[in-house]
């Protein structure tokens, strides 16, 4: 086979600890992303930009921050939502407030002040855990919801509620055209998508697994909880900050605090659960799952109910989509509770050893 590492030797630590130690792993990321940049723009069309690259880049990032949280540090979360909010709000702000904000600057800011926003509501997981501390950051949410719902500042004293953001330019270049979003959101994710695979590899990365595991056990060898939980929750906020601001300016165009509401916190959570906790490829995997699924049921449920004579209408695709993403989160925590990354790691550890057993 192809993908094994025989004769591969390492010389120096630096090789020992690069991110992809196997010349097949990064051939295959180079390979990746010059499809991602190059490739994917000749061969998709604005629909396929519009309704599944663009969300899927952005969800994959908010994703990510939220797998930073949940999946490396072991602290639940039900506020993404809101921080997402306070994200896309603070860069449209910035935007609106300070004349000539540079469009990636106002995004990195929104990051910023969902950072603050993050640590804030962090601060119960110094003294709660589990359903407790979710329910803390379920507060987020609702705090979130009432204050750009209620106080116009946020709004720039929009009577309806809702902002909006037209003309974004970045770097001297118009972000108007699906494409042009397409490589602005891809350049996000894959720098963000580096310093958070860095990041985990890192001391601090340690010490979040190690208090996600036994945080008795951590604070004991020298660990500080205070700093672990909380810088956890400043990386997840601000991650999850800029993916908002993303989501607002780039996608959305035009929003209101009911596009951030508690159902897309439960949908990130969901996306980290299906696609692997405690992995940055789960990230991908479960973002992917996510924003495949509806398309694809909406796609095949019509044609199979043609096959079959039965006529299915279009609220009966809205509860069948409900009913099959339930049914598969439950299979999901039955049969592979590690999710989808757990599933490409054992195909790649096979691969490695076929044709052998295991």
């Amino acid at each position: 086979m192809l993908y094994r590492e025989n004769g591969q030797f390492k010389s120096s630590y630096r090789e020992d600890q690069q991110i992809f130690p196997i010349t097949q792993d990064r051939v295959g990321i180079w390979l990746l992303l010059a499809f991602a940049f190059v490739g994917v723009p000749l061969l998709a069309n604005e629909y396929l930009f519009r309704a599944l690259l663009v969300p899927f880049l952005i969800l994959s990032l908010a994703a990510l921050g939220v797998n930073i949280l949940v999946g490396y540090c072991g602290q639940i979360s039900l506020g993404s939502g809101a921080f997402m909010a306070v994200g896309a709000y603070a860069a449209y702000n910035c935007m609106v407030r300070i004349e000539g904000m540079p469009l990636v600057v106002a995004i990195l800011l929104g990051g910023v002040f969902a950072t603050l926003v993050g640590m804030f509501f962090g601060i119960p997981s110094l003294r709660v855990k589990g359903l407790y501390l979710a329910v803390a950051t379920l507060a987020a949410q609702f705090f979130c919801d009432w204050a750009f719902l209620r106080v116009k500042w946020f709004t720039n004293d929009s009577a309806s509620g809702s902002v909006s953001v037209s003309d974004l330019v970045a770097f001297g270049l118009p972000i108007t055209s699906p494409v042009a979003k397409y490589w602005f959101c891809l350049s996000f994710l894959v720098v963000f998508a580096l310093l958070a695979k860095n990041l985990v590899r890192s001391a601090i990365g340690r010490e979040w697994m190690a208090i996600r595991d036994m945080d008795v056990a951590a604070a004991v060898i020298g660990i500080r909880p205070v700093y672990a939980k909380l810088s956890a929750f400043a990386v997840s906020s601000f991650i999850i900050g800029v993916a908002g601001g993303l989501w607002g300016f780039v996608y959305l165009g035009s929003w209101e605090p009911a596009a951030f509401s508690v159902d897309r916190s439960f949908q990130l959570l969901f996306m980290v659960i299906l696609g692997g906790m405690g992995a940055i490829s789960g990230s991908f995997f479960g973002a992917a799952f996510i924003v495949m699924l509806p398309i694809a049921i909406n796609i095949f449920l019509p044609l199979l109910g043609a096959l079959l004579g039965i006529g299915i209408s279009t609220a009966a695709l809205t509860h069948a989509e409900f009913i099959i993403f339930g049914a598969l989160i439950v299979w999901f925590l039955i049969v592979e509770p590690h999710g989808l990354a757990r599933l490409w790691s054992v195909g790649k550890q096979k691969m490695r050893i076929w044709p052998f057993p295991h």
